[in-house]
Formats: C-alpha cells, sequence, structure tokens
C-alpha cells in the first residue's frame, strides 16, 4: 500500500470527521431556539431559559473556535513534517525504542495540551465563570495541570513502554500480552480508582450519620444491596454542577456524591438517584461495560498488530524512518472511522441502560423524586432540554430528559 495514498486517506479522515462534527453541533444549535418543553415549563422560568439558551451558544460559538484550531493544528504537524521533526529529534537523543517512543509521545501529549491551554483557560473562568459555574481558582487549574501530566508520565509512559517491550519479544503477537496486560489494569482502575487517583484531585469523605445516610442504607436494605461505602467528594472546588456515580464491585463498591448533589437536591431526590445507581448495579450495567471494555481493547491491539509492521503506516505521517511510535500515530487517525462505530453502538445501548436504571428506581423507589432530582439537575447545570435528534444520537450516552422524564411516567 503506498504511503501517499495512507497520507491522503488520514487526512481525508481528519477533514470528514471536523465536517460531520461541525454539521451535527449546527444542527443542534438549531434547537437552542425551540420552546421550553410542556413537560418542562416547571423546570425554567423564560428568564433562566434565556441564560440556558446564551450559555449553550456561547459553548458552541467557542467549540467552534477549539476544534477548527485542533484540526488546522494536527494538519500542520501531517503536512509540514512536524512529527518528522519530533522523531529526528529523539533519534539523535537515543537510540533505544523504547525512550524514543516515550519522549516522542511526551513531546506532542505535553506539548499539545500546553499549546491548547489558552482554550482550556477561556472555557473555565470566561464561560464558565461568566454563567456561575466555575469555583476553580488558577493555582488549582495549573495544578489539576501538573498532576495530569505526572500521572500521563508514569501510568501512560509504563503502559506504553510495555507495549513496545511485548512487541519487541513477541512480534506480531505482541498484541495477546498487551491485552492480558490491558485486562489487569483495567480490572484494577475499576476496583481502586477511587481509591488511588480520585484523593489525587479531590477530598473524599465518608457520609455523616443522619437523615440521608439512614434513608440510603434503608433503601439499600429493601433491595438486598450491602452499601457500607458512601462518600461525600468536594466537587464544589471546582464547579457548581452536580454529580454522583458508582464505582467498583465487590467488596470495593462504593458511591460517591459531590456535596453539590446534597446542597442542590432534597434527601429523596438523592435516594432515588441513588437507586438509579444501584439499578446499574443489579442490571449488571457495569460488568457489561467493563467486558465490552476489555472486548474493544482486544479488538484494538488485534487490528493495531496488523498495521504495525507495515511501513507505509509510519511513513504516512511524515516520518523517515518507520517505528512503533509512528506507526501508532498513524494507526490512531486510521482506526477512528471504527471507534465512531464501535461508538454509537456503546452510546446506543449506554442510552438503554439508563431506561432500565430509571424502572429499576421507579419500581423500587419513587419515580416522582427522580424526575423532579432530574429537572433540578438539569436546571442547575443549563442543560440543552431540545437536543437535536442527530446529536443525540451520535453523542448522546444519556437520553435526553424529555424522554426519561416520559418514560418515568409511563
Amino acid at each position: 500500500m503506498d504511503s501517499n495514498f495512507l497520507f491522503y486517506i488520514i487526512i481525508s479522515i481528519l477533514i470528514l470527521q471536523f465536517l460531520v462534527e461541525t454539521f451535527l453541533d449546527y444542527l443542534n444549535a438549531q434547537k437552542y431556539l425551540d420552546p421550553i418543553p410542556f413537560e418542562l415549563k416547571d423546570v425554567f422560568n423564560e428568564e433562566e431559559y434565556h441564560k440556558s439558551q446564551e450559555y449553550k451558544k456561547a459553548n458552541y460559538r467557542f467549540g467552534l473556535i477549539s476544534s477548527t484550531f485542533s484540526l488546522l493544528l494536527t494538519l500542520s504537524f501531517l503536512t509540514l513534517g512536524g512529527f518528522h521533526f519530533i522523531d529526528q529529534w529523539v533519534a539523535s537523543i537515543t537510540d533505544n525504542d523504547i525512550i524514543k517512543a516515550l519522549l516522542f509521545f511526551g513531546i506532542i501529549l505535553i506539548g499539545s495540551d500546553v499549546i491548547t491551554t489558552p482554550f482550556s483557560y477561556y472555557q473555565t473562568f470566561v464561560i464558565e465563570e461568566k454563567f456561575g459555574f466555575n469555583k476553580s481558582t488558577l493555582p488549582l487549574f495549573f495544578m489539576d495541570k501538573i498532576k495530569g501530566w505526572i500521572m500521563m508520565v508514569v501510568l501512560g509512559g509504563s503502559l506504553l513502554a510495555l507495549i513496545i517491550w511485548f512487541f519487541q519479544w513477541a512480534g506480531s503477537n505482541f498484541w495477546l500480552y498487551a491485552w492480558g496486560m490491558m485486562v489487569l489494569v483495567t480490572i484494577f482502575m475499576n476496583l481502586f480508582y477511587s481509591k488511588l487517583i480520585v484523593p489525587l484531585f479531590n477530598k473524599q469523605t465518608l457520609l455523616e450519620k443522619g437523615g440521608l445516610k439512614s434513608k440510603i442504607q434503608s433503601y439499600a436494605e429493601t433491595v438486598g444491596f450491602a452499601l457500607d461505602n458512601i462518600y461525600v467528594m468536594d466537587g464544589s472546588k471546582r464547579s457548581t454542577k452536580a454529580n454522583a456515580y458508582f464505582s467498583g464491585f465487590g467488596k470495593e463498591k462504593r458511591v460517591t456524591l459531590y456535596d453539590t448533589l446534597i446542597n442542590d437536591l432534597e434527601e429523596e431526590e438523592i435516594v432515588a438517584v441513588l437507586a438509579h445507581e444501584v439499578g446499574h448495579y443489579k442490571k449488571k450495567h457495569i460488568l457489561f461495560n467493563l467486558f465490552a471494555s476489555i472486548l474493544l481493547t482486544g479488538l484494538t491491539l488485534f487490528l493495531l498488530s496488523l498495521f504495525i509492521n507495515t511501513p507505509e503506516v509510519s511513513l504516512a505521517i511524515g516520518v523517515a524512518k518507520p517505528s512503533f511510535h509512528a506507526a501508532l500515530i498513524g494507526f490512531g487517525i486510521l482506526y477512528s472511522p471504527i471507534s465512531e462505530v464501535t461508538g454509537l453502538i456503546m452510546n446506543y445501548l449506554s442510552r438503554k441502560f439508563e431506561y432500565q436504571a430509571d424502572d429499576y428506581a421507579k419500581n423500587t423507589y419513587k419515580a416522582t423524586p427522580l424526575i423532579t432530582g432530574l429537572k433540578k439537575l438539569s436546571k442547575n447545570s443549563l442543560s440543552n432540554l431540545t437536543p437535536h435528534p442527530s446529536y443525540v444520537f451520535m453523542h448522546y450516552s444519556h437520553p435526553p430528559l424529555i424522554e426519561r422524564i416520559r418514560n418515568l411516567k409511563v
């Protein structure tokens, strides 16, 4: 396969993805002017709904600028020899393939993050600040950046080094050993993410004894769900937006509530939200997602093994000498259409799972507090009440609020 042909395929994929995403964003933006759905008239008054529309418009305009910049940056790197320059520079420092790959990706990823930092700064301290969401400070913002880079270097670098070592040792069968390693890492992270990673960024404390904890534990007992690990996370240090999530399984399962969620919702509404999360566990959605992630990782690594020894994949991104790290960049772009398809399937299943978890909460607890809780969360986050169906199909892992409410009322 000719490297020039692959180069034009890579360019075409990048431009086509940008055009499709831009068109979807445009369709979605046209829905911002829709009137408030009848079922949600109690969520916003006209002034609040106008604020919600302005927030979405601001994010739409900003997203168009940032995505255009990202495309131009990538195309410039491809056409002006950016990857070749970095590859040549790291080759002048070391002959070790693993160290070259670590330096290559480190420069690209951290450099890209540095270049786009003004965009994330504007998003946080201008848009989010203007609409009352931002609670972060400049020192916290940059500390998060530094911590993220350290995690990427330590965790990401270690995994990449092992994958390349497997490649050097096992040849084209490296993907089997890399997959086995990724299975262990995925399971480990599912079990201990909240214990090991979250504390690097947020403080977590056990939910204090009181009415809320009693109601949660009382509900958990009625559905035969042992729940001793209920934590509160200081999400308010960065944003006013609320959330709750379930992590781990077996003895390591835990529920984490943002402190903003506790402040925004009534106790019954919080229990209803947790009943929804318990529904995911009881319906085995968490295990399904875990196994699906493992299988998709295996598929990706297998396909990578078919491309990694093809010199043209490396040459297509402009490097002079084929290498694992250069081929990995080319493969990542070539694989993205497949990733889009698998993403569509996973989003479709995820929306079905959300309905099932809502039904579980409705049948084992109450529908009304879940409905009012979802409405409050939507209002407080200025979420889109009228998304375009095409945008929902492509991007939403949760059904739109109006559809969840209609399902809960059945």
